[in-house]
């Protein structure tokens, strides 16, 4: 809360840390994180005195003995700045959570109501600041993180539908905490940030305080090494891309291109690769001795790599990167324009043309063991298994892999099978049923 006589106006509030503020990426709403701390205090005083319209978010974890008084704070401070106040409740799951898995914990429910809430055009702002940076590093560091971890904390990504910006990145907690002392602001400690039990708790007031003092341009220094190893990260990153084009073969990597690739940029695009699809990379120590089993593998073995939420597969020549399978239904109706859902795979039963003729009943199963396809009209039909094994589908798929049944004069027929094949009544170029089945498997 701000005492009488502090900065009402840009004017009144020091360069340094209003041209950051003042000066931010496009948007077409703008919301500041507010903890009640110091930073996020300071910084919606400093936002709401550039921006006319700005609102705050804060988010009650309510695992501090303090926590209703924090909000208290936090609506205070915003009906003293006339600014909106958006209060979130969260529950922090803290069942077999350590020190630093609570912290985990906390972030994830944090960002979960971040990403839900911003919309497109949506700009947060958060407080981070130049001693964030520097213990980001150093706890990245200490887990034996490489590149893409020692870049630190990045000044603006992508969050949900809206982006994240951390305007004073380049700016000391000192600072900081000058500027509100002078300014006579208010604001709430966490009580948690004295407990030196959390690891970033420990490496603030034990490891990085003596640093400072024996190298006051320590943050600055830490700051290059983060912005150099951001910019490798990004060579990383373009280099791993060409390699995919080069060792790609639709969402899967060929073993004999991989093979062709140094050990060292088949690691780099294995990592990409990883991230690319949304999950985190695991250990390295695992990981590399793993990745040269799956390459010199023999074909009817099956080493996997495995992390969270995914594995890593060979079948018949290629890698292949396997979420982890969501329980199917036994079966299910196909329901004309509504998309159904199915482990990896989207199905639609759109009319074609003027209107489709009447429908009969479309169910949607798994293998149930003894199935049979015609896949020419008029040839033989096939044991479906026998199919599957001719087309290298792979193992892990044809448990979940949809198959699309239709009735006709002799009973249920099958019409199609994932995105692998479909018959002509009911395909796209030649269905003669005025129904046409589309059926699409997630991309990348």
């Amino acid at each position: 809360m701000k005492a009488a006589g502090n900065p009402t106006g840009p004017a009144d509030w020091p360069g340094d840390l209003l041209g950051p503020v003042s000066q931010l990426p496009p948007f077409s709403r703008l919301w500041v994180a507010l903890s009640g701390g110091l930073d996020s205090s300071l910084l919606l005083n400093v936002v709401a005195a550039c921006h006319p319209s700005v609102t705050a978010l804060h988010i009650n974890h309510q695992l501090q003995p303090n926590h209703p008084q924090t909000e208290q704070f936090c609506r205070e401070l915003c009906c003293s700045l006339g600014v909106q106040l958006r209060v979130v409740r969260v529950t922090v799951p803290v069942k077999d959570a350590g020190a630093g898995g609570l912290e985990e914990a906390a972030r994830e429910a944090r960002y979960s109501v971040f990403r839900d809430l911003l919309a497109p055009g949506d700009l947060l702002l958060m407080g981070h600041h130049g001693d964030d940076q520097a213990e980001t590093v150093l706890f990245r560091m200490l887990r034996g993180s490489g590149v893409a971890g020692l870049a630190g904390i990045p000044a603006s990504r992508p969050l949900g539908r809206g982006a994240l910006f951390r305007p004073w990145l380049d700016i000391s907690r000192d600072r900081l905490q000058q500027v509100a002392e002078q300014a006579g602001l208010r604001w709430v400690e966490d009580p948690s940030n004295t407990r030196e039990i959390y690891d970033r708790n420990y490496l603030r007031h034990r490891v990085l305080a003596e640093l400072k003092q024996r190298w006051p341009g320590l943050l600055k220094r830490i700051a290059h090494t983060a912005r150099a190893c951001a910019e490798s990260e990004q060579l990383n990153q373009a280099l791993a891309q060409l390699h995919w084009h080069q060792c790609a073969d639709s969402d899967r990597l060929a073993v004999a291109r991989l093979r062709e690739l140094a050990p060292v940029e088949r690691r780099n695009l294995v990592r990409w690769w990883i991230r690319r699809r949304g999950f985190p990379v695991p250990p390295a120590a695992n990981r590399d001795q793993v990745l040269s089993e799956l390459l010199e593998a023999r074909e009817d073995g099956a080493p996997e790599l495995s992390g969270q939420g995914f594995a890593i597969r060979r079948y018949r020549g290629h890698l292949y990167l396997v979420p982890d399978n969501p329980s199917c239904p036994v079966a299910e109706l196909l329901v004309p324009d509504q998309p159904l859902r199915w482990a990896n795979w989207t199905l639609r039963l759109t009319a074609d043309g003027d209107g489709g003729q009447s429908l009969p009943r479309i169910r949607v199963s798994t293998r149930q063991g003894g199935e049979r396809v015609r896949p020419v009209p008029g040839g033989p039909s096939r044991t479906l298994k026998t199919w599957l094994q001719e087309e290298s589908v792979p193992p892990w798929e044809r448990p979940v892999l949809p198959l699309v049944w239709g009735q006709s004069d002799t009973g249920d027929e099958l019409i199609a099978i994932g995105d692998l094949w479909c018959c002509e009544r009911y395909s796209e170029k030649a269905g003669t049923t005025g129904w046409r089945l589309i059926i699409e498997r997630d991309c990348d």
